[in-house]
């Protein structure tokens, strides 16, 4: 039988429950929804529902800027390798001491690059144990890297406690060790030739290395001022042609120099050293271009222009050299 008022609350019950998006039954469910808000026109440009995206930003080489590094590369070889086959017994402190300069020079560039917290206490202590490395180095009665591992570790500590002094320093040291490891790594990585040099294969190895790296940045370089392409990366100035030439030509130039060497060089074995040397230099000198392009992106102040350029090669053969040894250790011998 049909209901005198359809309405009741036992129908407005069973309308929320078969519908229960729309508003309920009563004086709130009576007040009007808003208005939809107006849709484009049909010809508007933007109503296809399609994300705009932004631009990427195509950084352009430097062709003047890609020569000088790649100079500056080559001249850093060719030092370590004059230094390297100058010294002897009676004269390794020269070398040593063209070694610590390079150091400070690596020490500016990464310091200034990475920026740990307290910067100054950082460099300075890792300028320290860079000088103390060298002079162990020279001076020790046998060559080896394990008082090189004790100065390392031994200023790393010093360093981070040298970091604990501020207050605005000390909360950073969680998210910066890697990053104070990692420049006192680099400057003592340069007294490795002063222990290679005191080897019997070590002043080839130097020699093999040093080529390897150096013409595999110089050519990179070179490659990159001519033809830039393809680019690895929009917002990195670099391209992949110069990187895979600078390695095949260090690969080839240092596998001449194995067949001219003395035994246990040959020239498959020379061009093993120079491949990874090569290879090393270039992954480093990339990781730095790439750095940059990330603080370019967040909106970070750039580090300052010489450190910016340096910072590539002087990395480059610091992870070359700590490759070389163990080539030397665990390969050749």
């Amino acid at each position: 039988m049909p209901k005198d008022d359809p309405w009741d609350a036992d129908a407005s019950r069973d309308v929320a429950r078969l519908n229960p998006g729309r508003p309920k039954a009563g004086m709130y469910g009576a007040v009007p929804e808003d208005e939809p808000a107006e849709e484009p026109p049909a010809g508007d440009p933007d109503s296809d529902g399609e994300e705009e995206f932004e631009e990427i930003e195509v950084v352009p080489v430097r062709a003047k800027l890609s020569v000088a590094i790649g100079g500056f590369a080559a001249l850093l070889a060719l030092a370590l390798i004059i230094g390297s086959l100058t010294t002897g017994p009676d004269i390794r402190l020269p070398y040593a001491v063209v070694l610590f300069g390079v150091q400070l020079l690596g020490l500016l560039a990464w310091t200034m690059a990475l920026n740990p917290p307290a910067a100054s206490v950082t460099a300075g202590v890792a300028g320290v144990t860079g000088l103390v490395g060298c002079y162990l180095a020279a001076t020790a009665d046998e060559a080896g890297l394990t008082p090189l591992l004790y100065v390392t570790l031994g200023g790393f500590l010093v360093a981070i406690v040298g970091q604990t002094f501020r207050a605005e320093d000390r909360h950073l040291i969680t998210d910066s060790w890697r990053t104070t490891l990692l420049i006192v790594l680099g400057v003592v990585a340069y007294v490795i030739p002063i222990v290679l040099s005191r080897q019997p294969l070590g002043g080839q190895a130097i020699l093999v290395c040093c080529t390897g790296a150096g013409l595999a940045l110089l050519v990179a370089r070179l490659t990159d001022a001519v033809f830039p392409k393809p680019r690895i990366a929009a917002q990195v100035p670099r391209g992949a042609a110069g990187v895979v030439l600078g390695a095949m030509v260090g690969t080839f130039v240092t596998a001449w120099l194995g067949s001219q060497l003395v035994l246990p060089f040959t020239p498959a074995k020379g061009a093993v050293t120079g491949l990874v040397a090569a290879v090393a230099a270039i992954l480093v000198d990339l990781a730095v271009n790439f750095g940059e392009a990330g603080r370019r992106l967040a909106g970070e102040a750039p580090t300052f222009w010489l450190a910016r350029h340096m910072t590539g090669p002087l990395g480059g053969f610091a992870l070359a050299f700590a490759a070389t040894y163990a080539l030397v250790h665990l390969y050749l011998t």
